[in-house]
């Protein structure tokens, strides 16, 4: 194995620090997003989701929604996969 080894994609999951949650409404329903998923796509670029529960609670889907242009939320995109290049790079292997 080596540089032919192929990998589709990587993806971290990142908790959105509660001063940067913003809601959305799907299909007349609010929702409070409080993660991001993060791809590292084959190209080297990323790409994210935001996901959340609806703010009325109960048992709604957990469902994905665009992340606005917002400078914040570009840095702590930027900084998460910064940091899980980080942990994946030192990675110590299976066990």
């Amino acid at each position: 194995m080596g540089s032919d080894l192929e990998v589709s994609a990587l993806a971290i999951n990142v908790t959105i620090p509660q001063e940067l949650q913003w809601t959305d409404t799907r299909r007349g329903e609010v929702f409070r997003l409080t993660t991001l998923n993060v791809r590292l796509l084959p190209d080297g670029h990323l790409a994210v989701k935001a996901y959340g529960r609806p703010v009325a609670g109960g048992r709604g889907a957990y469902v994905s929604f665009p992340v606005p242009d917002r400078p914040e939320l570009a840095t702590l995109v930027a900084d998460a996969a910064g940091r899980a290049g980080t942990l994946w790079a030192g990675h110590r292997g299976l066990g």
